[in-house]
């Protein structure tokens, strides 16, 4: 999916600091999710991601254990499990685009940590529509100590964020979704790592993405190459990548280059070309929210690029290689053999949202307070 173009400003260079996985804090530490993609690093630029999954892996391996716990045990009564860090608290979730997975992830973890989480549907609030973001984003971040927003265009959520006196979320932008990456590092530790934490595990593996250039795709550029993890992508011929994003990861590998492990990114056309040697195949829908008029030429382009065992097999896929896809499927991406096949790693990639969405609003709805002027 492309962002809509617009005018350049004068911070285009590292677009909104209050947007990036390095975030500067301001007076009101407004800010998105950390993001690995936009601003310039610093030296050490994995260390956010770091501390974000492995806290996610934790506080899932201490949630379960406790549940399985009282299970055992019902008659003991238990504190929280986790301390709750949103107690008191207001969190807006803003959806101008329908979700599953993203919804009930943010309004669990938000329960978890016992905060409320007021869900804004299209039917409560259209950003832009009958009030100004600029508005918008006064008014609802007077009211909430936090704010989830999954919007279009992505300069939807940089404007609330720019405006938002709370912390402002990216669930979903036409750019990127950094939420789902967060998740995904979880599912790639555990699937190819368990007994580890540490992103520098990942270093070496290959990854390959096979489908359409999208925000998905594009955490995917920023971020691997970046921990060390070598990316191929195929992508049918028109649809190139988006060379903001890959302007965004030479930053990256740049202050990567003295920890000597930069992973590599490949672009092709062709999926057997992009499956050799693969450990993780990963693919996405290629009709997203808003495409649906392109739906017969997008089927005709994505011709050969379903995931199947031949496919993989063909083009010299290692033996032992694993699928993701973020959801929702449709079956012209991935066969049912290989979606629901012992290769899938799908619905542990669904799950692991909510702990990397827990662990997100732990660190910044929990820790944000206002300052004193």
């Amino acid at each position: 999916m492309e962002e809509k173009k617009k005018e350049k400003n004068p911070q285009d260079g590292q677009l909104n600091r209050k947007t990036s996985m390095e975030t500067t804090q301001a007076k009101t530490q407004q800010q998105e999710i950390p993001h690995p993609t936009n601003s310039t690093p610093p030296a050490n630029p994995s260390r956010p991601i770091q501390s974000l999954v492995s806290t996610a892996i934790n506080i899932k391996k201490q949630v379960k254990e406790a549940n399985t716990e009282q299970i055992n045990n019902p008659s003991k009564n238990r504190p929280p499990i986790l301390e709750q860090k949103l107690d008191g608290k207001t969190i807006a979730l803003i959806f101008g685009k329908r979700s599953t997975r993203t919804r009930v992830a943010s309004e669990s973890a938000t329960a978890l940590l016992g905060g409320h989480p007021m869900f804004l549907s299209p039917a409560d609030i259209q950003l832009g529509v009958n009030e100004s973001l600029y508005d918008t984003a006064k008014v609802v971040s007077s009211m909430v100590d936090g704010i989830m927003a999954r919007v279009g265009d992505h300069s939807e959520v940089e404007l609330l964020a720019k405006n938002s006196t709370v912390p402002v979320i990216n669930a979903l932008s036409s750019l990127y979704h950094p939420t789902q990456i967060l998740a995904d590092l979880v599912t790639l530790l555990e699937s190819c790592f368990p007994h580890s934490r540490h992103l520098s595990s990942l270093s070496g593996l290959n990854v390959t993405w096979i489908g359409d250039s999208n925000n998905i795709l594009n955490d995917m550029i920023v971020a691997y190459p970046r921990l060390g993890i070598n990316l191929k992508i195929a992508t049918p011929t028109g649809y190139p990548l988006d060379q903001r994003v890959l302007d965004r990861m030479e930053l990256g590998a740049k202050e990567e280059e003295s920890c000597h492990r930069g992973g590599k990114l490949v672009h092709v056309h062709d999926p057997l070309v992009a499956v050799q040697d693969a450990d993780i195949i990963v693919t996405d829908t290629w009709i997203s929210m808003g495409q649906e008029s392109e739906m017969t030429k997008r089927l005709q382009d994505f011709s050969g690029f379903q995931i199947t065992e031949e496919l993989c097999k063909k083009g010299k896929a290692k033996p032992d290689w694993k699928f993701m896809h973020c959801l929702p499927r449709h079956k012209e991406e991935v066969n049912d053999e290989v979606f629901y096949g012992p290769r899938s790693l799908v619905f542990s990639e669904a799950e692991n949202r909510k702990w990397t969405i827990l662990s997100v609003f732990q660190a910044y709805f929990g820790n944000w307070k206002v300052e004193d002027n």
